[in-house]
């Protein structure tokens, strides 16, 4: 019976050591978890950032094929993302800052390269591409010195991709009395002119002659007309008023020649020291 006995001693030993074996290894475990757990939080604490949460494969499956159809559309269309980036942002990208920024790769794509740096919107300076405006303004003071360099009028058209204020500078310049903005009756745009006392405008005779044998309308409804025609809201309705008028029975007032006063000898003259101006008196009828 002792045989048997010492092998039964020797099992539970075994069995001891092993016990406490899986103890210490699953104390490790739970230690080294929970020092991980901790060690992410203060990471994130030092970095101000939260941990990014973990990308779910649905939503990681929908950008790829965002991005396999940017890359598969009309170069124009890839031409349109790339310009739109750069007019919004002002700011010069090289094609790897493009593609992460809108999804169009120029490096594997050469028909969108090309067309970019030929593009006279676009300027490339050999790493960088950047939007090119027709002027290069940046700021209120540089839009005022180029509206005085331009007397005879810039279009506005011409000023609304200098930078992303540029009409709201514009209206500030008009309020406080810095530039003119006027309407063309032909083109149906706006015109900015420097309004600068200093400036002179050479207006050519028969133009000035045109303008004086232009006879106005007397009625103020042919005069509301010919506003219409030429494009203009008139401020009044004329014909409107006077229809009203005549449904409410109120006389319309007759048109009254004023009379013209003439000078006869009756007349009282205060200016009787300058007898040049009453020779061609009129007799007074008795």
């Amino acid at each position: 019976m002792d045989p048997l006995n010492d092998r039964l001693a020797r099992f539970k030993q075994q069995q001891e050591k092993c016990q406490s074996t899986l103890t210490s290894i699953a104390a490790k475990a739970a230690s080294s978890k929970a020092a991980a757990s901790k060690s992410v939080p203060a990471s994130s604490m030092a970095n101000g950032k939260s941990p990014a949460a973990p990308i779910k494969f649905s939503n990681d499956t929908e950008r790829l094929q965002h991005i396999n159809s940017v890359r598969k559309a009309p170069v124009g269309a890839q031409m349109k993302r790339v310009i739109g980036l750069l007019f919004q942002t002002r700011e010069a990208f090289t094609p790897e800052q493009i593609n992460e920024a809108c999804y169009v790769d120029i490096n594997a794509n050469k028909s969108v390269f090309d067309s970019l740096r030929n593009n006279p919107k676009i300027r490339y300076d050999g790493k960088r591409f950047s939007y090119k405006s027709k002027h290069n303004v940046k700021d209120i003071e540089e839009l005022k010195v180029l509206i005085r360099k331009f007397p005879e009028g810039i279009a506005v058209m011409d000023l609304k991709d200098s930078y992303t204020a540029v009409m709201d500078d514009l209206q500030v310049l008009k309020a406080k009395g810095v530039i003119w903005l006027l309407s063309n009756f032909d083109s149906q745009e706006d015109i900015a002119y420097p309004n600068d006392p200093k400036a002179i405008f050479k207006v050519d005779d028969d133009l000035k002659l045109l303008f004086r044998e232009i006879e106005l309308p007397r009625d103020m409804i042919d005069i509301e007309r010919d506003l219409q025609k030429n494009g203009m809201r008139p401020a009044t309705n004329t014909a409107k008023r006077r229809a009203m008028a005549q449904v409410d029975g109120i006389p319309q007032k007759p048109k009254t020649k004023k009379k013209k006063h003439e000078i006869s000898k009756r007349t009282k003259l205060t200016n009787a020291h300058l007898p040049e101006l009453f020779q061609h008196l009129k007799p007074s009828s008795s």
